[in-house]
């Protein structure tokens, strides 16, 4: 590992577990896909789960396993809804052209955000951000915790400036306003748990239009 902003040991730790959440997991995967030093990382760390279960005794079946499982089955109520676009961004890594995209949808300030049809856990989602050269994201906090990886382009967030392949992790205690630094439009896929919350009067004024 190197000291470029990476996803946190604990985070790479959960994601070989299987363990993080699927969104989570979405943008983990986009990273690593983007930065092949975490990633081999992260298959040594899979490497050594693995053999660690080829170790443990086998554990049985519920008795009512499969009687659960064809349960969950049956209570889909088979509705059919309208499928999302498909996926027209070749240049996103590998593990997020395999989900359909929303529409781009502007909030302001030469912010777009677009949804990416991954799976969700609760109210956590992914999206696709693109900021404008030379434009920043209102001053925020967040409701939950939020992972950023950088596809293309670069910002900055405070005196951190991230490129592409970093990750940013941040949560409730996190308070900033990240800012492209690039000449073109910085590209970044997000985990989003909950909404931002904005900074300052102004922030509060606005806060019932600015939508992830």
């Amino acid at each position: 590992m190197n000291a470029r902003p990476s996803p946190s040991e604990e985070r790479l730790l959960a994601y070989a577990a299987g363990t993080l959440s699927p969104p989570e997991a979405v943008v983990v995967s986009a990273c690593l896909a983007m930065r092949p030093d975490a990633d081999a990382w992260v298959r040594r760390l899979q490497g050594v789960g693995g053999v660690i279960l080829d170790d443990l005794d086998p554990m049985p079946l519920q008795q009512d396993a499969l009687s659960r499982a064809m349960a969950r089955i049956d209570a889909d109520t088979g509705e059919v809804t309208a499928a999302p676009p498909l996926n027209d961004m070749p240049e996103l890594p590998e593990p997020l052209r395999r989900y359909p995209l929303g529409r781009w949808r502007k909030l302001g300030g030469g912010v777009e955000v677009r949804h990416v049809h991954a799976p969700r856990d609760g109210d956590t989602r992914v999206i696709l951000l693109r900021i404008q050269p030379g434009q920043a994201t209102p001053r925020h906090t967040h409701g939950g915790v939020e992972l950023t990886c950088v596809i293309s382009g670069a910002y900055a967030a405070g005196n951190q400036p991230y490129f592409p392949g970093d990750f940013e992790e941040a949560d409730e205690d996190t308070l900033h306003q990240p800012r492209v630094i690039s000449d073109e439009p910085c590209l970044c896929v997000a985990a989003l748990d909950g909404q931002i919350i904005l900074d300052g009067w102004f922030g509060r004024l606005i806060q019932p239009f600015v939508r992830l």
